[in-house]
């Protein structure tokens, strides 16, 4: 399927650098058309991916049980997630067991590793920051 891709956005990618033939040229065509580009391989990308996220399901203990389990033995790099780092905030249990989960998965995915942790975890293919984004406006909405 990347193979498909590649070539079909190759040709693209060289058609969008040929000037237009009129004798007013815009300057900011060139741009807009990298850029549009650029979003398309973007997306065509991310429909491959997938991040590690906390059950909505799990209880506190369950998770907090899963997130020391992934920061220690498990090998996850969570020295983001520790106090004055840049992934600490928002500081709840939940985004932190998610953040710690995520890393594990994707260091781990490709050697046989899974998103599970004995329930508290699954994987999804909705890019966690965009729920942030989504769960704010919603919220926003209805106050």
């Amino acid at each position: 399927m990347a193979t498909f891709m590649l070539k079909l956005m190759l040709p693209l990618l060289f058609l969008s650098m040929i000037p237009p033939k009129t004798g007013n040229r815009n300057i900011l065509a060139l741009p807009q058309k990298f850029f549009i580009l650029k979003c398309t391989l973007h997306v065509a990308y991310a429909e491959f991916e997938q991040w590690g996220v906390v059950d909505e399901q799990t209880t506190k203990s369950e998770l907090q049980a899963a997130l020391d389990w992934a920061c220690g033995r498990g090998g996850a790099d969570c020295s983001k997630i520790q106090v004055n780092q840049p992934c600490y905030l928002p500081n709840t249990l939940k985004d932190h067991a998610s953040y710690a989960f995520n890393s594990y998965y994707q260091k781990f995915k490709h050697s046989g590793g899974s998103c599970y942790f004995r329930g508290a975890a699954m994987t999804t293919k909705v890019d966690p920051r965009h729920m942030h984004v989504h769960m704010a406006m919603s919220v926003k909405k209805d106050i």
